[in-house]
């Protein structure tokens, strides 16, 4: 029966390459007329044969998947410990409510207790703080790395002020070397959403190895995909088991799934005002949540998770075809730079209408929308601008010029390794003559 079911397992993935060269044929690239889309999954029959083997497996939570893909991964990044959650919003939110844990004595954040952040950002990097009872305390963005203004840090800085959580904007960078030292200085705690920017360095290391806490995405507009999932780093053991702890409901217990009795004394615990022997599975130390991910996901990462180095490739070259094709035009666009000392693995291509230009960002995005060439906004542009902030209570430090400045003139557009070189250059062609014809 082992041998039968063995035999016709290795046909169903043979036929599952079969399926994906007929379901998801090559399609030529014409320009005009086929859409470019700003970001997207790029798979092979690979991620398709894991998909189903995890299926046949029917271990639906985390399994072998899991387990294989937190060391891959761990290991890429240069980390110890790696916790897969269903989403990179969820990672931030483990991450920030990992740190209000007792267990952490006089660097536990409390309600009222601020963390330095950005009003340049994606919402979920914000709302962990909100959520947990903290304040926000904006500190405005740079342009054109569109990164945190290191030189408002210690304006920023409070008897309040605990953490400092901040995105590496599409994959840039930011000043870690001043982001650390200055966390250091003052014993803050540092979490790098690392989302946009897996693969991403600096200095010659990978981000996310430079704070506390990482975090990452892998919704398929990311460097790699599982459709859904994320994942948060750490080298601390402490901080990882309390992430763990939080991402499984809260409990105390750190058996994995379908484990029992890892500590030994399953029956011997007393926590809290439970009676003595109170069984170790059910005792609950964190107000936590379930954000768990399944196996079929950590499959598909898996898969991914081979091809990220020549991802990360691609979206360099693309960005660099992208860049030195319209460089020229820098007296009508502000385009992206990063730091020396950075390596990014690029999310997106950012551009900025400059002041006194014929156009404006929407006529710019209104012709490339109806070349089929995609963009987006530049995240929340100004964060504190939006209807979900209006009631929120948070700091600022100065104005927010760079804010306000990227949600009125910035947009971005796409370099993920689905763009070809024939893509790259319709996008290039397509913006010069716009940016020509308006002159």
């Amino acid at each position: 029966m082992a041998s039968e079911c063995k035999d016709l397992r290795q046909k169903i993935l043979a036929d599952v390459e079969t399926y994906t060269s007929l379901a998801f044929p090559e399609t030529e690239f014409i320009p005009g007329s086929t859409p470019i889309p700003v970001s997207g999954k790029v798979f092979d029959h690979t991620e398709l044969q894991h998909v189903v083997s995890a299926g046949l497996d029917f271990w639906l939570t985390e399994g072998r998947y899991v387990s294989r893909f937190t060391k891959e991964f761990s290991s890429y990044v240069g980390l110890r410990h790696c916790v897969l959650t269903n989403s990179g919003s969820s990672a931030n939110l483990l991450a920030l409510s990992a740190l209000t844990s007792p267990k952490l004595g006089e660097r536990a954040l409390h309600p009222g207790d601020e963390v330095i952040t950005t009003a340049l950002a994606f919402p979920t990097t914000v709302n962990p703080i909100v959520q947990n009872g903290c304040v926000p305390v904006f500190i405005d963005a740079l342009l054109p790395t569109y990164n945190i203004d290191v030189s408002k840090l210690e304006e920023s800085l409070s008897p309040k002020t605990k953490a400092i959580m901040v995105a590496h904007t599409l994959g840039n960078p930011f000043d870690l070397a001043t982001v650390k030292s200055f966390a250091d200085a003052h014993n803050l705690w540092l979490i790098e959403d690392c989302c946009d920017a897996v693969g991403s360095e600096y200095d010659e290391k990978k981000v996310g190895t430079f704070g506390d806490i990482a975090t990452v995405s892998f919704f398929p507009a990311h460097h790699i995909t599982m459709g859904e999932g994320g994942a948060v780093l750490t080298d601390d053991d402490k901080l990882k088991s309390l992430i763990s702890s939080f991402n499984n409901w809260g409990r105390d217990c750190w058996c994995p799934p379908g484990a029992s009795n890892s500590c030994g004394k399953r029956f011997s615990w007393k926590l809290g005002d439970l009676p003595e022997g109170y069984d170790h599975k059910y005792i609950f130390t964190h107000r936590g949540y379930n954000l768990k991910l399944t196996d079929l996901q950590a499959a598909v990462g898996c898969a991914q998770l081979q091809k990220l180095p020549d991802f990360v490739r691609a979206r360099r070259e693309n960005f660099t075809a992208l860049r030195d094709g319209i460089q020229d035009l820098d007296t009508v666009l502000l385009l992206p730079e990063s730091l020396p000392q950075a390596d990014p693995s690029w999310f997106g291509f950012p551009i900025s209408v400059q002041e006194g230009s014929s156009f404006t960002r929407d006529d710019l995005i209104a012709h490339l929308e109806e070349k089929m060439i995609a963009t987006r906004m530049l995240f929340s542009g100004n964060i504190l601008r939006h209807p979900a902030y209006a009631d929120t209570p948070y700091r600022t430090i100065g104005a927010m010029t760079g804010a306000d400045t990227v949600m009125n003139t910035s947009f971005w557009i796409g370099v993920y390794p689905g763009i070809t070189p024939a893509m790259r250059e319709y996008m290039i062609e397509t913006i010069r003559d716009f940016c020509f014809n308006q002159r």
